[in-house]
């Protein structure tokens, strides 16, 4: 039990050694001062805006702001799109993959533009590597960075006085993708390489098996079967299996992992290379890789915490944010961590199966890899959730009930605890400006935030980004559990089958991309009513962030007086997380109830 206490500490710990440093180099970099890197990056940005005629002194209005974003992920939607289709003409396919289903092409391309890295598919199986390489990890870098440069927008309304300007969002963007990712991720990159992380440029490989082995029609491994190979028959207690197949060879999937791999991390993407995304041996070999790769997911949201403190001069308020959003990581991780070790009552009973931690690591190891046991494997779902990650080490269909729902409802709070890169933050500020709202009620102040008004305009789009989500999930998860023919698409049956649309479809509009691994979402409807979600989630709360922005730069700034809610201690950051939790447990209870909740009691009685 020590040694796992310490695993969470550690990683923790390194977390927030790597992110206050970093928080410092963005703040700078995104104020346009000068770092230890300008002497290198700054070429490279002004050769850019040569390249692409663009006035890095030009500043723009927050309408302006948000046409840039949409007309810049509009096309990055239709290249990916049309890139899935016709990938079967172009070269950098050296398995010969076929273009996909056009309902499989927009959910791919809504999921990356989104930030969201929602996989239908299996990457090793369907998409070559051109389209990985130039369609997918493009993506993986140009969303991020939006997220990244709206949050700054947003920074601007709040420092600004009286100025309809927030930025020029061409220059945020190339500040972001030169200066932060780019550098960060070659680091990453080279790192996970060292630990053995695949990257080239081979097809596919087959080896032989030591011993064949035989599978039925359905593609169940048949136990004990007596296998023939010369006459090709498969028994079972000596009665011949109709449609059963030999399988003499594995594949072996190669390519260009680890780059990829690297953004999907620290761009909170999540996308894997391959189908089963971390738990694969290629693309996460060993402790030294997963621990690389699981920091890497909240590196850059926890870091933008101290770089919104040092960029409103304030780091009390930076403070604030990163504890409200710490505690809650905490709190959660610790539930999974919890839930996982104690496994069911199913486990337990009569010895089933020995989850005591002697020589072990005991407690619910179904669906998690061995090499990184209960301990790393609920770290990293509690990151992953967190964030809107979605990449896993391990399989969450596998993991108990309450394990399964504190991942949820992780994502179903609007992907605040931390977040998204970018998006995250601006979320949890959304309730900041909701909470502060709701305090000046209570004492009977007029609401101020960062020493600007609260009005009914700002109140309007911060309920409008606060309930985005929501929306979102029980529309979608709701209009799909209506009709029959989802229910195919669900590995299981009753309240773990309705777990499964409802994970489904609570990772889609927190932009997560993480799934219940029973889930089967490449059908017409899935594909297509998904994506929708995935854009309407990542897409309004934009503009309402952007709209307060503006609303915020145009305002004069207001003098604290001894009225004045102070929003940087303690009993601000209790009702930040009182406001958050409120929302979200009111909204998703029921749905819980139905789900996770249910199977737990059934397992109990």
């Amino acid at each position: 039990m020590a040694q796992m206490m310490l695993q969470y500490v550690l990683y923790l710990g390194i977390l927030l050694v790597l992110a206050i440093p970093l928080g410092a180099y963005i703040k700078k970099v995104m104020c346009n001062e000068k770092t230890f890197l300008s002497c290198i990056l700054t070429p490279c940005e002004t050769a850019v805006y040569s390249i692409l005629r663009i006035n890095k002194e030009e500043t723009m209005t927050w309408r302006q702001y948000l046409a840039g974003v949409l007309i810049f992920s509009g096309i990055g939607f239709v290249f990916v799109f049309v890139l899935q289709l016709v990938q079967g003409y172009l070269p950098g396919n050296p398995q010969h993959l076929p273009g996909t289903s056009w309902h499989l092409a927009f959910n791919t391309a809504a999921s990356f533009v989104t930030n969201t890295n929602w996989q239908a598919y299996s990457g090793e199986s369907a998409l070559s590597y051109l389209t990985q390489a130039l369609g997918l990890t493009v993506q993986n870098f140009v969303s991020a960075a939006t997220g990244i440069s709206v949050l700054f927008a947003l920074i601007r309304g709040f420092t600004k006085v009286e100025s309809k300007g927030v930025g020029n969002f061409w220059v945020d963007m190339t500040r972001v993708i030169i200066h932060i990712l780019l550098p960060l991720n070659l680091i990453v990159a080279l790192l996970l390489v060292s630990g053995g992380v695949v990257q080239n440029m081979k097809g596919a490989e087959t080896a032989s098996l030591l011993e064949p082995i035989a599978v039925s029609r359905d593609g169940e491994i048949l136990q004990n079967a007596v296998i023939d190979v010369e006459n090709d028959t498969v028994k079972v207690n000596s009665q011949s299996i109709p449609g059963a197949k030999i399988i003499t060879k594995e594949f072996i999937p190669m390519g260009p992992a680890a780059s990829q791999v690297a953004i999907k991390q620290t761009g909170t993407n999540g996308g894997g290379f391959f189908g089963v995304n971390s738990a694969h041996p290629f693309e996460n070999p060993n402790a030294f890789t997963n621990l690389i790769e699981m920091v890497s997911i909240l590196l850059i949201p926890v870091s933008l915490c101290f770089a919104f403190g040092r960029a409103l001069n304030n780091k009390k308020q930076g403070y604030a944010i990163f504890f409200a959003m710490f505690f809650m990581l905490i709190v959660t991780m610790g539930s999974i961590a919890v839930t996982e070790q104690t496994a069911t009552p199913q486990l337990i009973q009569q010895g089933a199966v020995n989850v005591t931690m002697m020589d072990q690591a005991g407690g619910n190891m179904e669906g998690k890899e061995s090499r990184f046991g209960i301990a790393s494997s609920a770290a990293w779902a509690a990151f992953t959730t967190a964030a809107s990650n979605g990449s896993v080490n391990s399989m969450h269909d596998s993991y108990t009930p309450l394990g399964g729902m504190v991942e949820m409802l992780q994502m179903q709070l609007g992907e605040v605890i931390f977040g998204g890169v970018g998006c995250g933050l601006y979320g949890m500020l959304a309730f900041a400006i909701l909470t502060v709202f709701i305090a000046g009620l209570m004492v009977g102040h007029t609401p101020e935030f960062l020493g600007k008004k609260i009005e009914p305009y700002e109140m309007k789009w911060a309920v409008m980004i606060c309930l985005a989500t929501p929306m979102a999930i029980l529309t979608g998860s709701g209009i799909a559990a209506c009709i029959p023919a989802v229910a195919t698409s669900l590995h299981n049956a009753g309240a773990h089958g309705f777990s499964e649309l409802l994970y489904a479809y609570s990772s889609g509009a927190s932009n997560n991309g993480s799934a219940f691994a029973g889930f089967n979402a490449n059908t017409v409807f899935l594909n297509v009513s998904i994506g929708l979600v995935m854009l309407f989630a990542r897409f309004l709360p934009i503009l309402g962030v952007l709209a307060i922005a503006g609303s915020m730069a145009q305002k004069k700034r207001i003098a604290v007086t001894a009225g004045t809610l102070s929003t940087t201690n303690g009993m601000f950051v209790f009702l930040l997380i009182f406001v958050v939790l409120l929302i979200g447990a009111l909204s998703f209870f029921p749905a819980l109830a139905l789900g996770p909740l249910a199977e737990f009691f059934s397992n109990v009685w």
